[in-house]
C-alpha cells in the first residue's frame, strides 16, 4: 500500500512550480558558485601557506576534500529522493534522484583522481587498497550501477524502483567511508576538519577549504537544476508523443476488408 504523501511534499510535486522556482534560483546559484570557486582557488593557491610537512602538494586538498564531501552528500540526497519516490510516488523526487547520479559520480571521480595525485608523492604509489580509498571506489560503482539500471531496463517504472532500491541499500557505505579511518588502521589521515573537539586545521587553510566546498555545493545545485529541468521537458515530450500516436491510431480509418 502506498503511504499518503505529506502536504509539504505534495506542494512541490508540481513540475510547473519547480520549473518556475528553479528558474528564479538558477542565476543566484550560478553567481554564488563562480564567486565561491574563484575566491576559494585564489585563497587556496596564493594566500594559504604551504603545509609544514607536505609542502605545496597539500594544496590539492582544496579540490580533493570538497569533491569527496560532495560525493557523499549527493549520494545521501539521491538516496533520500529515491526513498521518497519509492514510498510516496513523488514524481520530482524520482527525477532528482536520477539527476543526482551522474553529478555524484563525477565528484567521486574527481576525489579519486586528486587523491591519487596526492598519494603518489606522499605514499610513493598512485593507489593502495586502503579502507577509505576502497570504500570510495565502491561509492563510484554504486553511482554507475544506479545509472546502469536506468539504462538497462526499458520500463521506466521498473527501472525507477530497481534503481531506488539500490540507492537505499548503498547508504550503508556512507558511514563506512566516514569512519573507515577510525575503524581500521589505514594510510589515509583521520578527520581533521569535522571533529567534536574542533578542527585541527589552521584557519588560513580551513577558510579556503570551506569556501571551495561552498562553491562546489552551489555548482551542484546549478547542474542539478539544469538536469531536472531537462528531465521534465523530456517527460513532457514523451507524453506528447504518446498522445499523438494514440490519437492518430484512433482517428485512422479501418482497413478495407475483402468481401
Amino acid at each position: 500500500m502506498i503511504m499518503r504523501s505529506p502536504k509539504t511534499l505534495h506542494r512541490f510535486a508540481n513540475p510547473a512550480r519547480f520549473m518556475r522556482l528553479s528558474s528564479r534560483a538558477l542565476p543566484w546559484c550560478l553567481v554564488m558558485s563562480f564567486a565561491f570557486l574563484l575566491a576559494g582557488l585564489y585563497l587556496g593557491l596564493f594566500v594559504a601557506p604551504p603545509d609544514y610537512q607536505q609542502g605545496e602538494s597539500a594544496r590539492i586538498m582544496f579540490v580533493h576534500v570538497p569533491a569527496a564531501w560532495l560525493a557523499l552528500l549527493i549520494y545521501g540526497v539521491m538516496a533520500v529522493a529515491s526513498a521518497t519516490a519509492l514510498v510516496w510516488r513523488h514524481p520530482l523526487a524520482d527525477l532528482i534522484a536520477k539527476s543526482c547520479a551522474p553529478i555524484g559520480a563525477a565528484f567521486t571521480i574527481v576525489a579519486l583522481v586528486t587523491g591519487s595525485l596526492w598519494g603518489k608523492p606522499m605514499w610513493g604509489t598512485w593507489w593502495v587498497w586502503d579502507a577509505r580509498l576502497t570504500s570510495v571506489l565502491i561509492l563510484l560503482f554504486l553511482y554507475l550501477g544506479y545509472m546502469a539500471l536506468w539504462q538497462a531496463l526499458e520500463n521506466r517504472e521498473t527501472a525507477s524502483k530497481a534503481a531506488a532500491i539500490l540507492a537505499i541499500i548503498g547508504v550503508i557505505n556512507l558511514p563506512i567511508i566516514k569512519f573507515s579511518v577510525d575503524w581500521w588502521n589505514t594510510l589515509h589521515q583521520p578527520s581533521s576538519v569535522v571533529k567534536l573537539s574542533g578542527s585541527t586545521i589552521h584557519s588560513s587553510m580551513l577558510w579556503p577549504l570551506l569556501i571551495m566546498a561552498a562553491g562546489f555545493l552551489m555548482f551542484f545545485f546549478v547542474v542539478l537544476i539544469l538536469k531536472v529541468q531537462r528531465e521534465i521537458i523530456a517527460s513532457k515530450v514523451r507524453a506528447n508523443q504518446y498522445l499523438s500516436s494514440t490519437h492518430s491510431h484512433e482517428s485512422s480509418p479501418p482497413a478495407d476488408r475483402d468481401e
